[in-house]
């Protein structure tokens, strides 16, 4: 798998601003106090730590692929009383053994996967008899925004060259439903939600962050390397984020798929 975003500090300062209100609202009703959880594809970990809240004093496990971004995850201040850890491994080959965890739970991993049938169906084996396999992804071909800029009408074409050339899928949200049957997984819930940059200071934040990605990070290395883009495109798509940010009227929504899903029979 080549993982389109890399970990470029403009791909982390994302990725640790993402706690589970903000990134998994959906699945925080079906939590018990108790329940072991999983986070597939955990990245820093924020998302991880707040979930142990959550289901505290159950044990909580956040696996990533990199190893790199497990190192500020363990460095997370942990509320007394839950019991969060990290390691290291694939979501195509859990280090878990078969029905040992009460929910498993992945934000933004499969959009990122070549097969994200056979991670969900890696997901649900280490699922216990009744548990909670949650999921949700971004759909890029979904996202809306104003005011209209044909550079960022190219940025978007382009991320979906990039990752169709890394076998991932940009459009992900859009699929959840139907991957998750194909795995043999019972749908208990299926919702979209969206992240809304609108404010100055939001505006600031999303427009500076891309435009940082797309000159900096690996998307922006992998552009060039398939000879999508060239250096030259990418200062011009960088200078469409910057000038975005600093609309009065800037708007941008993006929407995520959302299932909730238990194993066929563990109902």
């Amino acid at each position: 798998m080549t993982y389109t975003h890399g970990h470029h500090p403009s791909v982390l300062r994302s990725h640790t601003w993402r706690t589970a209100e903000n990134s998994c609202a959906y699945l925080l009703p079906w939590l018990q106090h108790g329940d072991s959880l999983l986070d597939v594809g955990c990245g820093p970990g924020t998302i991880t730590v707040d979930l142990a809240q959550r289901v505290a004093p159950g044990p909580v496990v956040g696996l990533d692929a990199a190893t790199s971004v497990l190192h500020g995850a363990t460095a997370l201040p942990v509320t007394e009383g839950t019991r969060v850890g990290f390691c290291a491994g694939s979501v195509l080959a859990l280090p878990f053994d078969d029905t040992s965890v009460d929910v498993v739970h992945a934000h933004q991993v499969l959009q990122h996967l070549a097969d994200p049938v056979a991670a969900l169906s890696e997901m649900a084996r280490v699922l216990r008899p009744g548990g909670i396999l949650a999921v949700r992804d971004a759909d890029f071909g979904a996202f809306a925004w104003a005011p209209a800029d044909p550079l960022l009408d190219r940025w978007l074409e382009l991320y979906h060259e990039v990752t169709a050339e890394n076998g991932a899928v940009a459009d992900a949200g859009r699929h959840l439903l139907g991957w998750a049957r194909a795995a043999g997984l019972v749908v208990e819930a299926i919702s979209t939600s969206t992240w809304t940059f609108a404010d100055p200071a939001q505006r600031a934040w999303w427009g500076g962050l891309w435009a940082e990605r797309v000159t900096a990070s690996d998307l922006a290395t992998q552009a060039i390397r398939y000879e999508l883009s060239d250096a030259a495109e990418l200062e011009a798509i960088a200078g469409a984020w910057r000038r975005w940010a600093e609309e009065p009227d800037g708007f941008f929504a993006v929407l995520h798929g959302e299932v909730v899903a238990r194993h066929p029979g563990l109902r």
